[in-house]
């Protein structure tokens, strides 16, 4: 660990760099824990620490002026800088270069979560929107409000929720997805294909294989257009751009922090990185998982919550020279859109059976994937008791009977060997 700063055997300062969801959690388990060191909280934004999924639902339609969370930081002790940018790391001086000046950590936890992707062009160009922070939320909102027409570039996850939201402002919407299908990256297409019929049934004009080429922007307040790669062109007073996001690790590279080619930190199975007295969690970093035998870089909600636990037993087990803890959760996420709360548990890429619960053509369905006779993922619209159920039965390993499994009269819990 690193040198003490307040005396003999005082506890070393940590240092967390992020304050999203996953680094204010990692500040907050600390003091759940019992660490009375210094921990302080470098947070790049001005804002108070906030929530990010209220920011494409209740903050972005007018419904509520923020999402901060409720966290005593000066009651917890927790010294939050914010408004403070980290430009470098310095692991043999075990310091960090910021906008502020330089922060001395005994041990550093990397929370810097992902930033959105951008079409290519189109950065600066006015009515071109993003929404990943707080300031995202508040610039759009307006907009939707007065927009007649927008257009969502990208039907995964984070399109069909800014679709919903659009429409729910009152703009007609056309999404425009350059694969064939929506939900491409993350289901198969046996899955995805029936939640294509949502954005129908929502009043969203759905595009599938379709490109950008370009954003041109209207004069003098006037609606612009989004131009196709097929020479197709859409009239649009807002863009929203939903296409994805990637680890913000740039500003790691030359430190010696090992990332992969997708740009995430590489944590081992306790979230250590490659250099001593370092660890990373959340959107940011990927770990390995032994349940799926695959390395997993997870970004949702979840594992800002859960993986902030991981880290503050390690660093006490550390201090303590005690055995670390094992990282390994069943991933979870859910999504709200077009009217439906869907949530996913587990990881299907290894699967070698896929069973339906229930008929997709209905408001409520599920979808289970086996590998072995074992349940390893399973997504529920409208059916909660099936993910709360299946998640469960997903940590335990235990094998399941198919026909039980494939019966939507049947609780997941009972379809146990």
């Amino acid at each position: 660990m690193g040198e003490p700063t307040d005396g003999p055997g005082a506890p070393p300062p940590v240092v967390i760099v992020g304050a999203g969801m996953a680094g204010v959690q990692t500040a907050v388990a600390l003091r759940e824990r019992g660490f009375t060191g210094p921990v302080i909280l470098l947070g790049a934004e001005p804002h108070q620490p906030y929530d990010r999924p209220p920011l494409s639902k209740a903050v972005l339609l007018g419904k509520a002026e923020g999402a901060a969370f409720e966290v005593d930081f000066a009651g917890l002790e927790i010294d939050l800088r914010l408004g403070v940018e980290v430009t470098a790391l310095r692991a043999a001086d075990h310091a960090l270069d910021t906008t502020a000046g330089e922060v001395a950590y005994g041990v550093l936890v990397l929370a810097t979560g992902a930033e959105p992707l951008t079409l290519p062009g189109t950065e600066g160009v006015p009515g071109v929107h993003l929404l990943r922070t707080l300031d995202d939320a508040e610039r759009l909102r307006p907009v939707l409000a007065a927009a007649p027409e927008a257009v969502v570039v990208g039907a995964g996850w984070i399109g069909a929720e800014f679709a919903t939201a659009a429409r729910g402002a009152g703009c007609a919407v056309t999404v425009v997805e350059a694969a064939d299908r929506v939900l491409a990256g993350a289901l198969p297409a046996e899955v995805a294909a029936p939640m294509a019929a949502w954005y129908a049934g929502a009043g969203v004009r759905l595009i599938t294989g379709a490109r950008v080429a370009g954003i041109e922007p209207g004069a003098a307040g006037a609606p612009g257009r989004v131009l196709l790669a097929d020479g197709g062109e859409l009239p649009a007073a807002a863009v929203v751009v939903g296409i994805g996001a990637r680890p913000a690790t740039g500003w790691l590279a030359g430190t010696g922090v090992e990332r992969g080619s997708d740009g995430s930190v590489t944590a081992d199975a306790h979230l250590r990185t490659s250099l001593p007295d370092v660890y990373a969690v959340g959107d940011c970093a990927s770990f390995p998982s032994a349940r799926y035998g695959a390395r997993l870089l997870v970004h949702h909600w979840d594992n800002a919550l859960q993986g902030p636990r991981t880290v503050a037993a390690n660093i006490l087990a550390a201090l303590a020279g005690e055995p670390p803890a094992v990282y390994d959760p069943v991933p979870y996420f859910w999504s709200e859109q077009f009217g439906r709360f869907v949530q996913y548990a587990g990881h299907h890429a290894a699967a070698d059976t896929l069973l339906w619960r229930g008929d997709p053509a209905d408001d409520a369905w599920s979808v289970c994937w086996l590998r072995a006779g074992v349940l390893v993922a399973v997504l529920a619209v409208g059916r909660p008791r099936d993910l709360a159920q299946g998640r469960k039965l997903i940590e335990s390993g235990a094998p399941v009977d198919p026909a039980k499994a494939a019966d939507p009269a049947v609780p997941l819990k009972s379809a146990v060997l």
